[in-house]
């Protein structure tokens, strides 16, 4: 180190700094400066007023849950006792509720059609024959439609019906 400082060899790098004044900040360092500011109050109120709530509604959550599974733990062995009463009065009832399903059905069907009939009368113009054409075939796919959903209600009612037998005669 010596050697250096007896030849005389000193180099000076002047170092150029960049001064920027408080008010030419450019913009993304404002906004920068702005979230270093922490949670505001609006942000810190609602987290000490949702917290105990989210909390109570998950321990409400887990009791719910318990309770449910000692309820059908419980209630199994009751449902395997009076499975021969159930399963006939769960298959009335899901007809009877077929039944009402397809009664309105039709209602709605029939009344859209009176309805259609008294607008056709009341305007006094007869249709364009390819118009009344359109009529009929819509008609006749609502038709195959309803019927096609009221047959797989009634299959799907009459697999039920064996299962509940088979599982009747196994028991």
């Amino acid at each position: 180190m010596g050697d250096r400082h007896a030849h005389g060899q000193h180099q000076i790098h002047p170092q150029h700094q960049l001064h920027v004044q408080p008010h030419h900040r450019p913009l993304h360092e404002v906004r920068g400066m702005k979230s270093q500011k922490g949670p505001s109050a609006t942000q810190i109120l609602a987290i000490v007023t949702l917290l105990p709530v989210g909390g109570t509604l998950l321990c409400l959550a887990g009791i719910t849950l318990a309770g449910t599974l000692i309820g059908l733990a419980v209630a199994t062995p009751v449902f395997l006792l009076f499975s021969p009463v159930l399963v006939p009065a769960t298959l009335t009832v899901g007809l009877a509720v077929t039944g009402f399903l397809t009664s309105g059905a039709f209602g709605v069907t029939g009344l859209s059609s009176f309805s259609w009939i008294l607008n056709y009368f009341k305007q006094g113009k007869s249709m364009a024959p390819e118009n009344i054409e359109a009529a009929k075939r819509s008609m006749g796919d609502a038709a195959v439609h309803l019927g096609q959903k009221t047959k797989d209600a009634g299959q799907t009612i009459q697999s039920k019906a064996h299962e509940g037998k088979e599982g009747t005669r196994t028991t």
